[in-house]
């Protein structure tokens, strides 16, 4: 996962169809929404590099608000977000 860590990001419709499409990354709330709304929205791998940043994802994963069922996927498949937990 090789995405933004700084700037303003623009999610496609398809992640995102709200009207806060938008996300300033300096801003924490923005940047775990944002996250939250990839992680839970995503079908396919190259929206997961093109949005998510992995050393970002392992500093925020324990304060973002996700269903039960993705949390322990993804720390199935990414041992280090388990250690950030």
């Amino acid at each position: 996962m090789t995405g933004p860590v700084t700037g303003v990001v623009e999610l496609p419709t398809h992640l995102d169809w709200s009207e806060q499409h938008i996300y300033d990354l300096t801003d924490d709330s923005h940047l775990g929404l944002m996250y939250e709304r990839v992680i839970r929205e995503a079908v396919h791998h190259d929206d997961l590099r093109t949005y998510l940043n992995g050393r970002v994802l392992i500093r925020i994963w324990p304060r973002l608000y996700l269903p039960i069922q993705a949390r322990q996927a993804w720390e199935a498949r990414f041992p280090d977000l388990v250690r950030a937990a």
